[in-house]
C-alpha cells in the first residue's frame, strides 16, 4: 500500500466492526466516496457495491461519478479488502483490541488520504467515551 495511518478508538473491536459491517456508513467516513448502493449479498467478500464517489483532477476540477466497489476479503473482526474501479484504489482496514474497550485501526491505500479515513472513522466510532 502506498499509504497508511493508524489510531486507537475509543470502543470495543465488536462495534467498531458492526459499524465498518454497515455498507451505507462507508460515505460517512471514507474520504471520496458520497453514497452507496450495496448488491443483495451486502457486506461479503465478492459483493458489488454501486457508488458515488467524487473524482479530481488537476485541469478539470472535481466532479462526481458511478462506479463499482468490489468487497475482496473478509476476515470476521479483524480485516476486510477491497478495490474501487474508479477512481481506482486498493484499500485495507485492519481491527485489533488492544483494550476490551479500544481498537487499534490501521488503514492502508494504494491512493488516497489513510489519515483522513482513520480521523473521520475516530470522530464517529467512540463507544467507549460517551457516558
Amino acid at each position: 500500500m502506498a499509504a497508511s495511518a493508524s489510531r486507537e478508538l475509543l470502543a470495543p473491536r465488536e462495534d467498531v466492526w458492526r459499524f465498518l459491517a454497515e455498507p451505507y456508513h462507508l460515505p460517512d467516513w471514507w474520504p471520496g466516496i458520497t453514497g452507496v448502493e450495496p448488491d443483495r449479498r451486502g457486506f461479503a467478500p465478492g459483493a458489488r457495491w454501486k457508488v458515488q464517489a467524487t473524482k479530481r483532477n488537476v485541469f478539470t476540477g472535481s466532479r462526481s461519478v458511478e462506479t463499482m466497489l468490489l468487497v475482496r476479503e473478509i476476515d470476521l473482526y479483524e480485516r476486510w479488502s477491497f478495490h474501487v474501479l474508479e477512481p481506482k484504489l486498493d484499500a485495507e482496514i485492519r481491527l485489533r483490541a488492544t483494550a476490551e474497550d479500544r481498537t487499534l485501526v490501521s488503514v492502508g491505500v494504494s491512493r488516497g488520504n489513510a489519515e483522513l479515513a482513520v480521523k473521520q472513522l475516530y470522530d464517529l466510532v467512540q463507544t467507549a467515551a460517551r457516558l
